[in-house]
């Protein structure tokens, strides 16, 4: 019930316009936090990923459910033990940033992940769509909400090599 209204709020003011995207420092501001965290997961650093999820980050995830911090750095550590790798990129020109007053921001975008296995080149795996919340906490962007969905994947499919 909470998740939905949240949805719902960010899409109108509370005039009933449509609220207007974030630009500027905003807009710079989390558009680097999410190249940082992607970054991190990129390069297989999780003391960062620890640093940038909140100790209370809820992870909805399509496929996946509901995941919380303990969760997620378990299978960050799982998947960069493993020797496929992963690698996100952002879909250029679909990041959305929009403020939250007195919390931080809302980002939404597209992006794609990309596998290599072992002795193979690098392939794209899967699209999805994304919502991110990210707070301003004592001067530290966190995120402390995310939605993964609407995931395509390429890998593994009929007809796919």
């Amino acid at each position: 019930m909470k998740l939905t209204f949240l949805i719902c709020f960010l899409s109108v003011t509370t005039k009933g316009q449509v609220a207007k995207p974030a630009s500027g420092t905003l807009y710079a501001n989390i558009a680097h936090m999410d190249s940082v965290l992607f970054n991190a997961f990129n390069t297989r650093a999780l003391d960062t990923l620890k640093v940038l999820f909140s100790k209370d980050i809820e992870f909805y995830h399509d496929s996946g459910g509901l995941t919380d911090y303990k969760q997620n750095m378990d299978a960050f550590e799982e998947t960069f033990r493993s020797e496929r790798k992963l690698r996100r990129e952002l879909v250029a020109g679909s990041l959305e940033v929009s403020p939250i007053n007195g919390y931080g921001a809302v980002a939404t975008g597209i992006h794609r992940f990309y596998a290599t296995e072992k002795g193979k080149k690098e392939q794209l795996s899967s699209e999805a769509k994304f919502l991110m919340l990210w707070r301003l906490w004592d001067g530290k962007w966190k995120t402390t909400r995310i939605i993964s969905f609407g995931h395509q994947e390429y890998l593994n499919r009929p007809g796919k090599p």
